[in-house]
Protein backbone atom coordinates (compact mmCIF):
# COMPACT_ATOMS: atom_id res chain seq x y z
CA UNK A 1 0.00 0.00 0.00
CA UNK A 2 1.41 3.37 -1.04
CA UNK A 3 0.77 6.17 1.40
CA UNK A 4 1.60 9.81 1.91
CA UNK A 5 2.54 10.77 5.47
CA UNK A 6 1.60 14.40 6.03
CA UNK A 7 2.37 16.24 9.28
CA UNK A 8 0.80 19.55 10.28
CA UNK A 9 -2.25 18.54 8.29
CA UNK A 10 -5.01 20.24 10.27
CA UNK A 11 -4.91 23.74 8.75
CA UNK A 12 -3.27 26.14 6.32
CA UNK A 13 -0.76 24.71 3.88
CA UNK A 14 -1.02 21.24 5.42
CA UNK A 15 -4.76 21.14 4.81
CA UNK A 16 -4.19 22.26 1.23
CA UNK A 17 -1.58 19.55 0.69
CA UNK A 18 -4.18 16.98 1.78
CA UNK A 19 -6.58 18.30 -0.84
CA UNK A 20 -4.05 18.41 -3.71
CA UNK A 21 -1.80 15.34 -3.30
CA UNK A 22 -4.01 13.15 -5.48
CA UNK A 23 -3.66 15.56 -8.42
CA UNK A 24 0.14 15.28 -8.60
CA UNK A 25 0.57 11.81 -7.07
CA UNK A 26 -2.46 9.77 -8.22
CA UNK A 27 -0.67 6.56 -7.26
CA UNK A 28 -1.00 7.41 -3.56
CA UNK A 29 -3.68 5.15 -2.05
CA UNK A 30 -3.99 6.76 1.38
CA UNK A 31 -2.96 10.04 2.98
CA UNK A 32 -2.14 9.68 6.65
CA UNK A 33 -2.86 13.14 8.04
CA UNK A 34 -0.98 13.78 11.29
CA UNK A 35 -1.89 16.57 13.71
CA UNK A 36 -2.91 17.14 17.32
CA UNK A 37 -6.48 18.28 16.57
CA UNK A 38 -8.53 15.18 15.77
CA UNK A 39 -11.68 17.18 15.01
CA UNK A 40 -9.87 19.01 12.20
CA UNK A 41 -8.56 15.72 10.80
CA UNK A 42 -12.03 14.20 10.84
CA UNK A 43 -13.28 17.26 8.95
CA UNK A 44 -10.64 16.72 6.27
CA UNK A 45 -11.65 13.07 6.02
CA UNK A 46 -15.27 14.09 5.39
CA UNK A 47 -14.43 16.77 2.83
CA UNK A 48 -11.60 15.20 0.81
CA UNK A 49 -13.13 12.35 -1.17
CA UNK A 50 -10.70 11.89 -4.07
CA UNK A 51 -8.37 9.75 -1.95
CA UNK A 52 -8.67 7.92 1.36
CA UNK A 53 -7.77 10.16 4.32
CA UNK A 54 -6.53 8.42 7.48
CA UNK A 55 -6.59 10.71 10.54
CA UNK A 56 -3.60 10.19 12.85
CA UNK A 57 -3.89 12.19 16.06
CA UNK A 58 -0.35 12.68 17.35
CA UNK A 59 2.11 15.27 18.60
CA UNK A 60 5.30 14.52 16.69
CA UNK A 61 7.43 16.21 19.37
CA UNK A 62 6.43 13.34 21.66
CA UNK A 63 8.74 10.34 21.14
CA UNK A 64 6.12 7.72 22.04
CA UNK A 65 3.47 9.23 19.79
CA UNK A 66 5.96 9.56 16.96
CA UNK A 67 7.01 5.93 17.36
CA UNK A 68 3.36 4.83 17.37
CA UNK A 69 2.99 6.22 13.85
CA UNK A 70 5.76 4.00 12.53
CA UNK A 71 4.57 0.99 14.52
CA UNK A 72 1.32 1.38 12.60
CA UNK A 73 3.15 1.82 9.28
CA UNK A 74 4.99 -1.45 9.94
CA UNK A 75 1.87 -3.25 11.14
CA UNK A 76 -0.11 -2.27 8.05
CA UNK A 77 2.85 -2.99 5.72
CA UNK A 78 2.62 0.48 4.22
CA UNK A 79 5.19 2.11 1.95
CA UNK A 80 5.73 5.82 2.48
CA UNK A 81 5.90 7.05 -1.11
CA UNK A 82 5.61 10.68 -0.04
CA UNK A 83 6.60 12.27 3.26
CA UNK A 84 5.54 15.88 3.80
CA UNK A 85 7.18 17.54 6.79
CA UNK A 86 4.75 20.41 7.18
CA UNK A 87 4.35 20.63 10.96
CA UNK A 88 6.02 23.76 12.26
CA UNK A 89 5.63 26.93 14.25
CA UNK A 90 7.28 30.31 14.72
CA UNK A 91 6.83 33.34 16.95
CA UNK A 92 7.39 37.01 16.31
CA UNK A 93 9.19 39.21 18.80
CA UNK A 94 12.60 40.04 20.21
CA UNK A 95 14.21 37.09 21.95
CA UNK A 96 14.82 38.91 25.26
CA UNK A 97 11.08 39.50 25.72
CA UNK A 98 9.80 36.29 24.16
CA UNK A 99 8.07 33.32 25.77
CA UNK A 100 10.80 30.73 26.30
CA UNK A 101 8.34 27.84 26.10
CA UNK A 102 7.20 28.99 22.67
CA UNK A 103 10.77 29.28 21.44
CA UNK A 104 11.60 25.83 22.81
CA UNK A 105 8.61 24.35 20.99
CA UNK A 106 9.76 26.02 17.77
CA UNK A 107 13.14 24.29 18.02
CA UNK A 108 11.70 20.94 19.07
CA UNK A 109 9.09 20.90 16.30
CA UNK A 110 10.89 22.58 13.40
CA UNK A 111 14.28 20.94 13.98
CA UNK A 112 14.36 17.93 16.28
CA UNK A 113 10.99 16.30 15.60
CA UNK A 114 11.26 16.90 11.85
CA UNK A 115 14.72 15.32 11.75
CA UNK A 116 13.83 12.29 13.84
CA UNK A 117 10.57 11.70 12.00
CA UNK A 118 12.38 11.87 8.65
CA UNK A 119 14.98 9.38 9.84
CA UNK A 120 12.30 6.91 10.94
CA UNK A 121 10.30 7.38 7.74
CA UNK A 122 13.31 6.57 5.55
CA UNK A 123 13.18 2.97 6.76
CA UNK A 124 9.78 2.65 5.04
CA UNK A 125 10.47 4.72 1.89
CA UNK A 126 11.09 2.69 -1.28
CA UNK A 127 13.11 3.70 -4.32
CA UNK A 128 11.49 6.67 -6.03
CA UNK A 129 9.95 8.04 -2.83
CA UNK A 130 9.89 11.79 -2.21
CA UNK A 131 10.28 13.99 0.85
CA UNK A 132 8.84 17.51 0.88
CA UNK A 133 9.77 19.79 3.78
CA UNK A 134 8.08 23.12 4.42
CA UNK A 135 10.72 25.74 5.04
CA UNK A 136 10.44 29.49 4.41
CA UNK A 137 11.99 32.51 2.73
CA UNK A 138 13.16 33.20 6.30
CA UNK A 139 15.75 30.49 5.71
CA UNK A 140 17.64 32.68 3.22
CA UNK A 141 18.60 35.46 5.67
CA UNK A 142 18.59 35.73 9.50
CA UNK A 143 15.38 37.53 10.51
CA UNK A 144 15.69 39.86 13.50
CA UNK A 145 12.59 39.58 15.72
CA UNK A 146 12.10 36.03 14.46
CA UNK A 147 15.60 34.80 15.24
CA UNK A 148 14.70 31.29 16.39
CA UNK A 149 12.20 30.72 13.59
CA UNK A 150 14.53 31.85 10.80
CA UNK A 151 17.38 29.79 12.26
CA UNK A 152 15.13 26.71 12.43
CA UNK A 153 14.07 27.18 8.82
CA UNK A 154 17.68 27.64 7.69
CA UNK A 155 18.25 24.24 9.28
CA UNK A 156 15.26 22.81 7.42
CA UNK A 157 16.45 24.08 4.04
CA UNK A 158 20.06 22.98 4.49
CA UNK A 159 18.96 19.62 5.91
CA UNK A 160 16.67 18.99 2.95
CA UNK A 161 19.24 20.02 0.34
CA UNK A 162 21.93 17.81 1.87
CA UNK A 163 19.49 14.92 2.21
CA UNK A 164 18.52 15.27 -1.44
CA UNK A 165 22.12 14.61 -2.42
CA UNK A 166 22.44 11.68 -0.01
CA UNK A 167 19.31 10.01 -1.39
CA UNK A 168 20.10 10.39 -5.07
CA UNK A 169 21.74 6.99 -5.36
CA UNK A 170 18.52 5.31 -4.20
CA UNK A 171 16.38 7.39 -6.59
CA UNK A 172 14.69 9.03 -3.62
CA UNK A 173 14.64 12.81 -3.27
CA UNK A 174 14.09 15.68 -0.84
CA UNK A 175 12.61 19.07 -1.71
CA UNK A 176 12.49 22.19 0.47
CA UNK A 177 9.57 24.51 -0.23
CA UNK A 178 10.35 28.10 0.79
CA UNK A 179 7.18 30.19 0.64
CA UNK A 180 6.58 33.77 1.74
CA UNK A 181 3.75 34.81 4.10
CA UNK A 182 0.37 33.23 3.43
CA UNK A 183 -3.02 33.95 4.96
CA UNK A 184 -2.99 31.07 7.44
CA UNK A 185 -3.27 30.56 11.21
CA UNK A 186 0.50 30.97 11.45
CA UNK A 187 0.19 34.76 11.41
CA UNK A 188 -2.16 34.84 14.38
CA UNK A 189 -0.71 32.02 16.46
CA UNK A 190 2.81 33.33 15.88
CA UNK A 191 1.96 36.88 17.06
CA UNK A 192 2.82 38.25 13.62
CA UNK A 193 -0.48 39.82 12.64
CA UNK A 194 -0.58 43.46 13.70
CA UNK A 195 2.98 43.39 15.06
CA UNK A 196 5.12 43.49 11.92
CA UNK A 197 5.15 46.26 9.32
CA UNK A 198 7.40 44.09 7.15
CA UNK A 199 4.75 41.38 6.92
CA UNK A 200 2.13 43.99 6.08
CA UNK A 201 4.18 45.25 3.11
CA UNK A 202 5.21 41.92 1.61
CA UNK A 203 3.25 40.37 -1.28
CA UNK A 204 1.52 37.25 0.02
CA UNK A 205 1.54 33.81 -1.54
CA UNK A 206 -1.63 31.92 -2.42
CA UNK A 207 -1.88 28.74 -0.34
CA UNK A 208 -3.37 26.63 -3.12
CA UNK A 209 -0.71 27.70 -5.63
CA UNK A 210 2.07 27.02 -3.11
CA UNK A 211 0.75 23.54 -2.37
CA UNK A 212 0.41 22.57 -6.04
CA UNK A 213 3.74 24.13 -6.98
CA UNK A 214 5.55 22.39 -4.13
CA UNK A 215 4.04 19.00 -4.98
CA UNK A 216 4.99 19.41 -8.64
CA UNK A 217 8.54 20.38 -7.61
CA UNK A 218 8.75 17.25 -5.47
CA UNK A 219 7.49 15.17 -8.38
CA UNK A 220 10.33 16.61 -10.49
CA UNK A 221 12.82 15.99 -7.66
CA UNK A 222 13.82 19.65 -7.38
CA UNK A 223 15.98 20.49 -4.38
CA UNK A 224 14.31 23.84 -3.58
CA UNK A 225 11.02 25.41 -4.61
CA UNK A 226 10.33 29.12 -4.07
CA UNK A 227 6.97 30.47 -5.31
CA UNK A 228 6.48 33.83 -7.02
CA UNK A 229 9.03 35.70 -9.13
CA UNK A 230 9.52 38.33 -6.41
CA UNK A 231 10.79 35.74 -3.93
CA UNK A 232 12.81 33.85 -6.53
CA UNK A 233 14.65 37.13 -7.12
CA UNK A 234 15.01 37.66 -3.35
CA UNK A 235 16.58 34.23 -3.00
CA UNK A 236 18.94 35.06 -5.88
CA UNK A 237 20.17 38.40 -4.51
CA UNK A 238 20.83 36.98 -1.03
CA UNK A 239 23.81 35.18 -2.57
CA UNK A 240 25.52 38.45 -3.44
CA UNK A 241 24.51 41.28 -1.09
CA UNK A 242 26.44 41.83 2.18
CA UNK A 243 25.07 39.98 5.21
CA UNK A 244 24.81 43.15 7.29
CA UNK A 245 22.57 44.81 4.71
CA UNK A 246 20.44 41.69 4.22
CA UNK A 247 19.81 41.30 7.95
CA UNK A 248 18.59 44.89 8.18
CA UNK A 249 16.39 44.38 5.10
CA UNK A 250 14.89 41.16 6.51
CA UNK A 251 14.09 42.54 9.97
CA UNK A 252 10.50 41.71 10.81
Amino acid sequence: MKIALLTGASSGLGRMFAEKIHIVFPEIEEIWCVARRLDRLEEIKREVTDVKIVPVCADITNEDERQAIFDRVKREKAEISLLINNAGCGFHGALDSSNIEEQERCIRLNVLAMTLLTRSALDYMPKGARILTTSSIASFVPNANMAVYSASKAYATFFSRALNEELSSSRRSATAVCPAPMNTEFLTVGHVKGNSKTFERLPYCDVEKVALGALKAAKLRKAVYTPRAFYKFYRFITRFLPDGLLIKMAKT
